[in-house]
């Protein structure tokens, strides 16, 4: 084992999200070479602003760090004397090397409290992007701004970048008019924490039969294109659809109105069952399970989740052609990729995918522990 010290800083479980797990999976990783710590963000945001506020706080993940590593949750947002706890725990651990994950700007001055207790701690900044360009926060121009100014403070401090993709590398440089040769491509390790369950156990306990299950699942945001994938499933030959199930997995988040209207619109809305909630991780494996086929509709996309632990799964994934996801996919022989808001091609694919049945496939190699060779790159 390496004698170095690694922190990993990202959000805690408490606002439950797919960099929470992420945080965990590679700190746990990192754990098997370099001694690592912990900054947890417990608090993020006032909770009422949280669109998934009914949830957070509540114990929804089986996942957790490992025993040698340390955790301090956490650091809050507005609360002055977690940053000095988190202060008191970085002097006690004395790291040389700081991972910090970036996926909101909401979480912007937290990082910046780091960097700024960090120039007595003189470690390496290693700046991770789970999102390059965030289109809500795109779309308001105070927060636009915000972002964009503490990216630029942020990408100061840093020594080192990461990103997930080859297209979001060439985002960031250009966003931030910095060297692509810059920033290393590490990708997103895979979601293979669940275990598949019985296929027909796993439908019975959701209440499906013998139907063809289609399935999207995760949050619904507009820029996943679900109401898409409802009209797909409406334009499906009838005898299809009826010895079909659209199952939509996820709690909404903005924009019920599409959603809802287009399943009212759908002439087999009663093949159609949403599940408006946020799924605990002992549910997800049956739904996994269950599924014949799973969509993921997308407008824009960096990485998602969803999709590496379909592949776990050895799921076909009908998948749209955006950002990272194109190229996270394409050493999955599983994958139906299609052109964003084609619904025709998502009917397409649905159909040739429901005719030629194939799969399992075998998941990509790409293990936490390849990962952590690549962070070596940087941290050595």
């Amino acid at each position: 084992m390496s004698g170095k010290k690694i922190c990993v800083v990202g959000p805690s479980k408490k606002f439950l999200s797919g960099i929470s797990y992420y945080t965990i999976r590679l700190s746990n990783a990192l754990a098997a070479k370099y001694g690592v710590a912990v900054v947890c963000f417990r608090n993020l945001l006032p909770k009422f602003l949280f669109p998934g506020h009914k949830h957070v706080g509540q114990d929804l993940s089986d996942l957790n760090f490992g025993h040698d590593v340390a955790v301090f949750d956490g650091m809050d947002w507005n609360n002055p004397l977690t940053w000095y706890w988190a202060y008191k725990f970085l002097l006690r651990e004395k790291p040389d090397t700081i991972i910090l994950q970036w996926w909101t700007s909401s979480a912007a001055h937290m990082h910046m409290i780091i960097c700024l207790i960090n120039l007595r701690l003189r470690a390496k900044i290693i700046l991770e992007f789970h999102e390059v360009v965030d289109p809500f926060e795109e779309s308001i121009l105070p927060i636009r701004l915000y972002s964009r100014v503490m990216g630029r403070l942020l990408i100061r401090r840093a020594n080192g970048f990461v990103t997930h993709s080859d297209s979001d590398k060439n985002l960031l440089a250009e966003k931030y008019r910095m060297s692509a040769e810059r920033i290393l491509v590490i990708p997103h390790g895979l979601y293979d924490q669940y275990k598949a369950v019985d296929r027909a156990e796993a439908r019975k306990s959701i209440g499906i039969g013998q139907e063809q299950v289609i399935m999207s699942f995760g949050l619904i945001r507009p820029y996943k294109g679900i109401p898409n994938l409802i009209r797909a499933f409406g334009e499906l030959p009838a005898d299809v659809a009826t010895k079909s199930r659209l199952l939509l997995v996820g709690e909404i988040w903005e924009d019920r109105e599409s959603v809802v209207r287009a399943i009212e619109e759908c002439p087999y809305k009663d093949r159609i069952v949403l599940l408006d909630r946020y799924v605990s991780d002992d549910e997800v494996a049956k739904y996994f399970s269950a599924a014949d086929i799973v969509v993921l509709p997308y407008l824009r996309a960096s990485q998602s989740g969803v999709a590496h632990i379909a592949m776990t799964f050895g799921k076909p994934i009908i998948v749209s052609k955006v950002g990272g996801l194109q190229e996270s996919l394409a050493d999955y022989a599983g994958t139906y990729f299609i052109e964003p808001g084609n619904i025709s091609a998502i009917k397409d694919a649905i159909l040739k995918v429901l005719d030629d049945k194939p799969g399992p496939f075998e998941p990509p190699k790409r293990g936490w522990e390849e990962i952590v060779e690549k962070y070596a790159k940087l941290i050595e």
